[in-house]
């Protein structure tokens, strides 16, 4: 575990594993760098891979003060200072989207291919998970609550083949105000005026059967993003990463080797 500290001061936990050229991966809402655990080897054999944890996670800062996904991406810009990185190739999931969307149009310099999974471009032109859904993560018993949310993330017949421990659930450590702050920052995040300045290489990656965030942002998205390339995993949901790993880690660590090929 090593530790950076942003101009605001707070202190942000960021974990190094591998070698070769570095891949950032930005997990999803209310969540630390535990979410890669399960695929984080798959990308080793060709990168580095760096993490984080979000302030407000594991073992971050947690401020209690506003945040949003331009922060985040500040946060990530800091931790590739402290690494001494000037260029990054970004995945993102989820939340973790939305951050690389920030980082991607507000510090082109700073990233040479991009990969957004199961996200959005949020405000109003972002699909709306749909109202059962809210519905159902809404409950007052926490572990039907959870149950939903498993559900939402895996397939039943992957769940029935793999009982956990799942590592997409959120951090448990995090405390109330920092779970407000974390869905704030994503219900108010709106890159659609800055996608067409995205100039990274981009692949938009998302499973069909996604209730969460719903598959047709992937579309939105690559439409939006001059040049971005789309690919739809049949028969999944919001941890496509995870349950399609055979598939879906090869053909990022694909679309990455292309693109640098082509730099």
């Amino acid at each position: 575990m090593t530790y950076t500290t942003t101009l605001d001061g707070t202190r942000i936990a960021y974990q190094l594993r591998g070698n070769g050229a570095p891949l950032v991966l930005l997990a999803g809402q209310a969540n630390n760098h535990h979410w890669w655990d399960p695929v984080r080897s798959d990308f080793h054999p060709a990168r580095s891979t760096i993490t984080l944890d979000y302030r407000g996670t594991g073992d971050s800062d947690k401020p209690d003060a506003p945040h949003t996904t331009e922060l985040f991406a500040q946060d990530v810009i800091a931790v590739l200072d402290d690494l001494g990185i000037d260029r990054a190739d970004i995945y993102g999931t989820s939340m973790g989207g939305r951050v690389a969307q920030q980082l991607a149009a507000r510090h082109p310099h700073r990233v040479s291919a991009l990969v957004l999974g199961c996200t959005s471009p949020g405000g109003p032109h972002g699909i709306e998970r749909d109202n059962d859904v809210r519905r159902a993560l809404a409950q007052s018993h926490a572990g039907a609550a959870r149950q939903a949310l498993l559900e939402l993330m895996y397939t039943p017949r992957w769940l029935s083949d793999h009982p956990g421990p799942h590592h997409t659930l959120g951090d448990p450590r995090m405390p109330a105000h920092s779970r407000r702050h974390h869905l704030a920052a994503s219900n108010r995040h709106n890159a659609w005026d800055l996608l067409p300045s995205i100039s990274a290489p981009t692949l938009v990656l998302h499973g069909t059967d996604d209730r969460l965030n719903p598959a047709a942002n992937a579309p939105l998205l690559a439409d939006r993003i001059p040049g971005a390339r789309l690919h739809l995993i049949p028969d999944t949901r919001h941890a496509y990463f995870e349950e399609a790993r055979a598939q879906a880690s090869p053909m990022v660590l694909d679309f990455l080797t292309t693109t640098s090929h082509r730099r």
